[in-house]
């Protein structure tokens, strides 16, 4: 059986490398899922009102970036638009990709929130003069938050646990940082034990407030 002894000293020494690359793979993962939720809340506003043209334009885009996998879009935006003649940095490219797949799964998850909210509350608001504005204010997002928030909370792990793949475009998060290491001193059980925290560093924390922002929204709707 293999020796799984590690060397601490090694590890001691190439922590720096984590730290930046663990502040990068939040940075980006932050930025990116920040975006996917605008991108995600217009899409299912576009879609619950079923405005002309734009719904069908929306439809088109979920399609699209629900049925490609994200290290696709990562290829086609960091070396496919350099041959158009635009060139993105790898940091750009990972906030836009991480953007386009988040809000395709985002959209889904609002607009499913939205639907939840019950048509007599809907014809209610109408019927005391509420603009189509001010019924998604005061009476659909507040409800469709509290019925969305399982699924958006799925989401943001799953998109932040996606940021791995950014290795293939050469952005020095965590995975990439990791292979790089491997790949220069051969220490793997250690290069690999340090990505593992790394990663239980970010998604444990999140889990654990994504559960108790949940708990507290039903909390609120329900009383229990």
């Amino acid at each position: 059986m293999e020796n799984l002894t590690f060397d601490w000293q090694y590890m001691i020494d190439v922590l720096p490398h984590y730290k930046t690359a663990l502040w990068l793979t939040v940075k980006l993962a932050f930025i990116g899922i920040a975006f996917a939720i605008i991108v995600g809340l217009i899409c299912s506003v576009i879609q619950y009102f079923k405005i002309r043209v734009l719904s069908n334009v929306v439809q088109v885009y979920l399609e699209i970036a629900r049925n490609t996998p994200l290290l696709i879009q990562l290829f086609f935006l960091y070396y496919g638009l350099p041959k158009a003649g635009v060139t993105l940095s790898g940091e750009l490219c990972g906030i836009i990709g991480l953007t386009f797949l988040g809000g395709s799964y985002m959209a889904e998850v609002f607009r499913s929130g939205m639907e939840a909210v019950t048509k007599s509350q809907i014809e209610t608001g109408k019927a005391i003069g509420l603009s189509n504005l001010q019924l998604m204010r005061y009476v659909i997002i507040p409800q469709a938050f509290s019925y969305s928030i399982p699924g958006f909370s799925a989401n943001c792990i799953f998109l932040l646990k996606e940021t791995s793949v950014f290795s293939g475009i050469a952005i020095l998060e965590l995975t990439n940082t990791t292979k790089n290491l491997m790949g220069i001193f051969y220490k793997t059980n250690e290069a690999l034990f340090m990505l593992v925290i790394g990663y239980l560093i970010i998604l444990l924390p999140l889990t654990l407030f994504l559960t108790w922002l949940e708990r507290r929204v039903r909390h609120a709707e329900f009383g229990n």
